[in-house]
């Protein structure tokens, strides 16, 4: 009785980690990938939106130097990678490449530098209301410098939320 007993117990546990092994597994695989933008030092989650592969990331800012608008377009790649697609901005300066990318062209008076193709696998900033003018996914609005910590060092990052929905 007493070695059935212990048979019994053994195969309930192998079960039941069996059964938290694919829980885990399916819900990897379905559970959405999300964009976080977080405070570099404290890990403070500030946003956190769902993203897919392919989406892709409009980051508008201020260039720090030259104070002239600056567009970044990025997509999000089947590793969770953001990819730098295009930058534009009005004018060349101080800080701004001369040649990235495989194609430059001017349109509506604004330079484009496109099939840029540099991954990142992160990237982060010192934040201000005015520098962040807008961040965008697939469309969608997502925040702006003013809505975020002034002067805090962010992070923005595309994971897989765990099992555990983090």
């Amino acid at each position: 009785m007493r070695q059935e007993w212990k048979t019994g117990v053994a195969l309930f546990s192998a079960c039941v980690a069996l059964a938290l092994l694919a829980s885990a597994a399916y819900f990897s695989a379905v559970s959405p990938s999300v964009l976080r933008i977080s405070d570099w030092k404290t890990g403070e989650v500030y946003i956190e939106r769902p993203v897919s592969p392919g989406d892709e990331l409009y980051f508008g800012l201020i260039h720090s130097l030259e104070k002239i608008p600056w567009d970044e377009y990025y997509h999000i790649d089947e590793d969770l990678n953001l990819i730098l697609d295009t930058i534009r901005f009005p004018a060349f300066g101080a800080g701004i490449p001369e040649d990235k990318g495989a194609v430059c062209y001017i349109k509506d008076g604004l330079i484009y530098m496109s099939e840029i193709n540099e991954k990142f696998t992160e990237f982060d900033w010192i934040n201000s209301q005015t520098y962040t003018q807008e961040i965008r996914v697939a469309g969608e609005y997502v925040t702006r410098g003013s809505e975020l910590p002034h002067q805090r060092r962010l992070v923005l990052t595309i994971k897989r939320r765990n099992f555990f929905g983090r």
